[in-house]
């Protein structure tokens, strides 16, 4: 029943995302799928917002409560974006279009949302949220009418039920899958979900437990945590646990950070625990024991050059975007908490003294049990291929089990990453078995000059050599100053 109810809601909700992408291209003031999924989303978030207030007051006026609006009633959804009639049609009369439309959105209602962050008695808070989101994000609309097409078409949207929730959800994803997938930087916004999945699987979150994703991004991995936590009956008190203190999150980007909180309240967190900060200005120095988290699943940016000042928070200092958060992950966790990390593969083996030095500490602090070697395509647009990282804060490592994967296809936008390539690496890493595509290493055979952890599978043939850019320089350096001298003892011969 659930199942034919969800698929209702998509037969409804499907053709009015597809209109509002058909508005959005129109739109002049909207020139990529970046640009189609902010303007979706403060739109869906003002829209979700009306269906809750809505609610909340619908269940205080059966309890014979008054309900406090979190809008005042000139900025409310029902005024200004849908006005209706008592029959509940829709009131184009009092609907505002062109340019008062805009003007109304750009120096009335943004402002006003955006002074909810000042009024907020907490940060986290609804009404903090609302402050935080619309002081980051900016109208893009330039027709009033192209507007009100798109306001019409989100108002036919529905949050009531948690079937609705459940499908914007999916809605929502693919857009933020479609966003990733339109230029360079694809991972920056979107993890494979089969990946997550996986590492969400071996990591093995539980209720009571913190979890935090310090790079969040579209916020993929929180979303399957929430996901994979609600699987099973939860008590009263474990649901709220997993509401308000369970998931964390720190995002740098203005975008990305509305796009984690739409993302997070489809699934069904009402207020998330999501703070717009550069993570990477945090001195490691100044995390203490009460900041610091059970479980930390992430894909940090990688290939990033960080300014001195950013360098110096760290004790092993780089330009390396993806090392310092390596070494921020490692801080921030508990004793005996675990972490699922996504990093590019070249981090196992780089001879730089920052990769040797990282190498060094997460073998000797941490439990590094498994490597997970990715194939080259699972992130669409990103030219690097990566590895994921589990380990347990605490222990030194003793053996790393490495498992290879090789979905027997090449990786591509239309041939994706799925769920049944990653199932043989799940059962396969609960015992950490041997197969001919995985095996394990005593620490012991670990060369201790350069802590070198590179992907050499004893039955696969070649082993696989991944060089630093440095390395390859060098090597042509050297090459062309090779060739020089032969030239040079050339000329001398004639």
């Amino acid at each position: 029943m659930q199942d034919t109810v969800a698929t209702k809601a998509g037969a409804r909700f499907q053709p009015i995302f597809n209109q509002l992408d058909n508005v959005l291209r129109q739109e002049a003031g909207c020139a990529s799928e970046l640009d189609y999924t902010e303007q979706s989303s403060w739109m869906l978030f003002l829209k979700y917002l009306d269906d809750l207030e809505r609610e909340r007051a619908m269940t205080a006026e059966l309890k014979g409560k008054d309900y406090d609006f979190i809008f005042d009633e000139d900025h409310r959804w029902s005024t200004w974006a849908a006005p209706k009639n008592a029959d509940g049609s829709f009131d184009h009369d009092h609907a505002m279009i062109g340019d008062d439309l805009i003007d109304y959105v750009n120096t009335k209602l943004f402002p006003y949302l955006q002074g909810f962050k000042q009024r907020a008695s907490s940060p986290d808070t609804i009404e903090y949220k609302i402050g935080e989101v619309f002081a980051e994000i900016k109208n893009k609309f330039q027709s009033g009418y192209s507007l009100r097409d798109a306001l019409e078409l989100i108002d036919q949207l529905r949050f009531g039920s948690q079937d609705e929730k459940h499908e914007l959800s999916e809605l929502y994803e693919a857009k933020i899958k479609k966003m990733g997938n339109a230029g360079r930087n694809g991972g920056e916004y979107y993890t494979p979900r089969p990946l997550i999945r996986a590492i969400v699987e071996v990591v093995q979150p539980k209720i009571g437990e913190r979890v935090y994703d310090g790079a969040v991004g579209s916020a993929g991995f929180l979303c399957e945590a929430y996901d994979f936590l609600r699987q099973g009956k939860l008590s009263t008190s474990q649901l709220k646990t997993l509401q308000t203190k369970t998931l964390y999150g720190k995002e740098k980007k203005s975008l990305a950070y509305v796009i984690a909180i739409m993302n997070l309240i489809l699934h069904g967190i009402e207020a998330p625990n999501i703070v717009h900060a550069n993570t990477l200005a945090e001195n490691l120095a100044d995390i203490q024991a009460k900041d610091r988290y059970d479980v930390v699943l992430a894909n940090p940016p990688f290939g990033g050059n960080e300014r001195k000042e950013v360098q110096q928070n760290f004790p092993i200092r780089t330009g390396e975007t993806a090392f310092l958060f390596l070494q921020h992950f490692i801080k921030i966790l508990k004793a005996g908490g675990r972490g699922g990390i996504v990093i590019k593969n070249t981090f196992l083996s780089n001879t730089d003294n920052a990769s040797v030095a990282l190498r060094k500490q997460l073998l000797e602090d941490c439990n590094l049990h498994t490597v997970l070697d990715c194939p080259g395509g699972t992130f669409q647009g990103a030219g690097v291929k990566t590895v994921v990282l589990f380990f347990e804060k605490g222990a030194p490592t003793r053996n790393v089990w490495f498992y290879q994967l090789d979905p027997g296809r090449n990786l591509g936008k239309t041939n994706p990453l799925n769920d049944a390539d990653l199932a043989e690496f799940i059962e396969l890493q609960k015992t950490f078995a041997d197969s001919p595509k995985s095996w394990s290493v005593d620490v012991e055979d670990i060369a201790p000059a350069t802590f070198d952890l590179s992907v050499k599978n004893p039955d696969g043939g070649e082993e696989i050599v991944h060089r630093s850019p440095q390395e390859i320089m060098d090597e042509i350096a050297a090459l062309d100053a090779e060739s020089a001298e032969v030239l040079v003892n050339i000329r001398a011969l004639l």
